[in-house]
């Protein structure tokens, strides 16, 4: 048995993917011609490098137990990656046992002891409670509620973003038997580009559900309809796009793509009404202030804030030490929120130059970030406003705004949390993670009110308008559905 060179590559392209190291990932699949190798992805397993690697670990350990006459070797101590890669820089021949009565023994595997155990969770939400969509024939990235209804769009890596009916009333497997089909939307190039390589990367819905735009690796942005039609392919792009935004009016949309620009396109013809191109690297997300300004952050770790009509930036805000991965305006327009690979989030306000608060209690990369609905411009103005920050040290922070004081520590995930989201009316807050974890929290007291283990790492999480189901989209291929019944 071998391995060829596109076969490797493939794996360490679907790795980085499923780590949610899309940037990453993109680089690496323009340098190794992952699209042009042919290879089927839908039929590679998530995890399949990692699970290679065991494989191959769990064999050199039998390989260095057996003596060459067939006999057992002892060894109580721990096998290990790191042990596995500096045995396998050896010859075949083992030490003889006072050669290796001389080599210092390295003490038990560090590693191991530092990651956290599963959470312990009194509330964990049965498979009978939860409604599995399944559909997809690879990780499904991306998925949001329509404003308006049960209908849920998904995005995954099979090149197709997909619109589900889900029905009223509880979830559970009794109610997959009233699932209709989904509707299917195709993301091809054209009609003879059949290579799965066109991820759907970012969608969603305008302010009334009547249409869905969805953002690919192909660069180009897609108006469809809610029946799933195809209205309009908006092609400037010459990169993958990352975030897609409408304004709050649908007039607009917004795209900021890996070829450093920010587009704004007239939703009514398809026509780019002004681009914007003031970042020197990757443009990694946007977010509209109003309905014709908005910010972008990128990898150049900059954030502008722009305006459409202007030739120049309105501001730009500069402090981040590396790549800025997320931004959000508070529902006010007042405050921008961005988060970073340096581990620190930022609160920015259009009065000041430099950030109004520095938030830098993460110990690893922030992902995401996300404002809750509430406080002043929102539909809960007499609540109070906070922030909520996702990061890689397997954490999620609640901050107060006003003071930059960390409200709620919420610690019960065990590997990195790529998103989180608050129910409309602020009081929960749902969050996936790789540990395969959905949870919900009351952002009251920062407890822990109900979980559901899937089956594969989470992408991302997100509520229904009214609040009363959130949708998890997972690296197995599926969305699941549960409802929020305390």
């Amino acid at each position: 048995m071998s391995i060829t060179s596109d076969e490797l590559n493939f794996l360490v392209y679907r790795y980085l993917h499923e780590s949610g190291f899309r940037h990453a990932a993109y680089t690496f699949g323009c340098e190794s011609l992952v699209a042009k190798s042919n290879i089927n992805g839908s039929k590679i397993a998530p995890g399949e490098l990692v699970n290679l690697v065991q494989k191959g670990i769990m064999y050199m350990e039998l390989e260095r137990s057996v003596a060459d006459d067939g006999s057992d070797i002892p060894n109580a101590e721990g096998f290990t990656l790191i042990r596995a890669s500096g045995e396998a820089n050896k010859q075949s021949k083992r030490a003889r046992p006072a050669e290796a009565a001389e080599v210092p023994q390295e003490p038990k595997s560090e590693v191991a002891a530092e990651v956290p155990s599963a959470p312990a969770v009194l509330k964990e939400t049965p498979e009978e409670d939860v409604t599995t969509l399944v559909g997809h024939s690879s990780e499904v990235f991306i998925c949001a509620w329509s404003p308006t209804s049960l209908q849920l769009a998904s995005g995954s890596g099979d090149s197709t973003a997909r619109i589900w009916q889900v029905p009223e009333g509880p979830c559970g497997t009794a109610q997959m038997a009233q699932l209709a089909e989904p509707l299917v939307l195709q993301h091809y190039s054209d009609e003879k580009d059949k290579e799965k390589s066109k991820d759907v990367t970012t969608l969603d819905w305008n302010h009334d559900g009547s249409a869905l735009a969805t953002g690919s690796y192909d660069g180009q942005a897609r108006i469809w309809s809610s029946t799933g039609k195809l209205v309009r392919s908006l092609v400037r792009h010459k990169g993958p796009i990352f975030s897609l935004k409408w304004n709050r009016t649908g007039q607009y949309l917004l795209s900021g793509s890996v070829d450093k620009t920010a587009v704004i396109w007239d939703t009514a013809t398809g026509a780019v009404k002004q681009v914007f191109a003031f970042h020197k690297e990757p443009t990694l997300d946007v977010d509209w202030r109003d309905d014709d300004s908005f910010a972008s952050c990128s990898t150049d770790r900059m954030i502008y804030v722009c305006k459409l009509n202007q030739p120049s930036a309105l501001r730009c805000f500069q402090g981040h030490k590396d790549e800025v991965n997320a931004i959000k305006w508070s529902p006010s327009g007042q405050l921008l929120a961005s988060c970073s690979d340096d581990y620190t989030a930022k609160i920015w306000s259009m009065k000041h130059e430099s950030c109004v608060q520095d938030l830098v209690e993460h110990t690893k990369e922030i992902y995401t970030i996300k404002w809750s609905p509430t406080g002043a411009g929102s539909s809960n103005p007499s609540a109070n406003l906070v922030l909520a920050s996702a990061s890689f040290d397997a954490t999620i922070r609640v901050w107060d705004p006003e003071t930059g004081k960390c409200c709620h520590v919420l610690d019960k995930h065990s590997d990195p949390v790529y998103s989180v989201a608050f129910s409309s009316d602020g009081q929960y807050l749902a969050s996936g993670s790789f540990d395969r974890c959905l949870h919900i929290w009351s952002v009251k007291d920062g407890s822990l009110i109900k979980t559901y283990r899937g089956n594969g790492g989470i992408f991302e999480v997100c509520w229904n308008a009214k609040g009363t189901k959130v949708a998890a989209c997972f690296s197995n291929h599926t969305v699941a559905v549960i409802d929020l019944r305390m």
